[in-house]
């Protein structure tokens, strides 16, 4: 006998409430079992996010040298990276909106590996630029979707889950700059093999977003983004209108152009100071991995705290002195100066926590994100491009070190600013 059909309308209703996703032990397991995969997923995401731009500035003058490049083309190939972050991703909202988050972010990580397959083996500069592109459209959408992600998927975590993404990052980013030499030595000297090999890691990334592709959410629970959301906050922020979005846009864009500028520079600084190949590449993965632990406490510290601005100052303070001593005496305390200057570059992850923090919904933080990130990247785009010309005109770094030491007061004052507690929802519907 059918068990429902003895049932009244009102016992087989109760049976369904005690049903729901939520509470059956199957939609628990699922839940769980996405919940874990979404944690690995980022964790790869994020390894992924800079070792085609860190594995190239170890091995820069190879380049420069194997497509006959100038000091202003290797310039604009540094500043490769901000463009594509900000034409690409201001486009990660809508695509996010179509087709969900995790499917974007999977095709992100397929376009790395792609990208970074063919771009030692196309011949040219035009090609190398092409291909970098590509790898770098993926890593565009993917920096814009993570804040989301994490705080979609994690609304109670997003401090603690922000610091495992942001320490992921620079081990990915510190790894490529120090194992980028010593790989290609071991492979034959050929610096096309020593670029292809971190293709291999975005393979991988693609794998446990695949099973995520169909889910906008976590299993059987609503999300601030599915829960219905306060009618003020339905209709799009007019987000240009927040003072606390303008001023977190350019922090970031100022703290970019100087961690690009130090991610495709530094190493040449070293060098040209008569420092080793090798050891230049050890100094750069020394200024990146840095961020593992900082990166982790940082946004954890700054979740506790009513105002960011102090964490942006002694940030902010480190870069100068860093700056300073490689003006100074870049080979006698180079140890020192890539010590600070990575202690300095931990602002990507306050502002990445920040984005979270200035925003109450969903919504609202995909749409700060996109605006503080794609307007950022647009501001650090002549950084990097710069340096380049003021190298090969003057034959020296003091005036580039000089510009980067200018930049840093700026990216103070507005982080201070950013850092208020404050909501961009408070502000842009106004």
């Amino acid at each position: 006998m059918d068990t429902r059909t003895a049932m009244t309308p009102t016992q087989r209703g109760a049976a369904a409430a005690t049903n729901t996703p939520e509470t059956t032990p199957g939609a628990g397991r699922t839940r769980a079992w996405a919940t874990r995969l979404v944690v690995v997923g980022i964790m790869l995401a994020a390894l992924n996010l800079r070792p085609a731009i860190t594995s190239l500035g170890a091995l820069l003058e190879e380049v420069r040298d194997g497509l006959g490049m100038s000091g202003s083309v290797a310039g604009l190939l540094t500043s490769v990276p901000p463009l594509c972050f900000a034409v690409f991703g201001v486009m990660a909202p809508r695509l996010a909106r179509r087709f969900g988050p995790a499917a974007v972010v999977c095709a992100g990580m397929a376009a790395i590996a792609v990208g970074l397959v063919i771009r030692p083996y196309v011949g040219n500069t035009a090609g190398f630029l092409a291909a970098s592109a590509l790898a770098l459209m993926g890593i565009a959408v993917s920096n814009v979707l993570m804040p989301v992600i994490v705080k979609r998927w994690f609304p109670d975590r997003v401090g603690s889950m922000t610091g495992l993404y942001s320490m992921a990052l620079a081990a990915g980013t510190s790894l490529a700059a120090a194992l980028t030499v010593p790989l290609t030595d071991a492979m034959g000297g050929n610096w096309k093999s020593g670029l292809v090999v971190w293709a291999t890691i975005a393979a991988a990334a693609v794998l446990p977003w695949l099973p995520l592709i169909r889910d906008r959410g976590p299993a059987g629970a609503q999300t601030e983004e599915t829960a219905p959301e306060p009618a003020e906050q339905q209709a799009p922020l007019r987000i240009t209108r927040s003072r606390t979005a303008w001023s977190l846009a350019v922090f970031f864009g100022l703290q970019a152009t100087a961690a690009y500028i130090t991610m495709g520079w530094m190493p040449q600084i070293f060098r040209d100071a008569g420092v080793s190949a090798g050891t230049a590449g050890v100094l750069l993965a020394v200024t990146m991995v840095m961020g593992v632990p900082l990166a982790f406490i940082i946004p954890r510290v700054a979740t506790r705290l009513p105002h960011q601005g102090p964490i942006v100052l002694v940030l902010g303070v480190c870069g100068l002195a860093g700056y300073a001593g490689l003006y100074l005496a870049p080979s006698g305390g180079a140890w020192a100066w890539a010590l600070l200057l990575g202690v300095s570059n931990c602002a990507f992850p306050l502002a990445l926590t920040m984005v979270g923090m200035r925003a109450r919904s969903g919504p609202g933080v995909a749409q700060l994100s996109a605006f503080a990130q794609s307007t950022g990247y647009l501001i650090s785009i002549p950084g990097p491009l710069l340096v380049g010309v003021l190298y090969q005109q003057s034959g020296g770094w003091g005036l580039p070190i000089a510009l980067m030491a200018a930049l840093m007061v700026p990216q103070m004052v507005v982080g201070f600013i950013a850092g208020r507690d404050r909501t961009v929802e408070d502000e842009a519907t106004n």
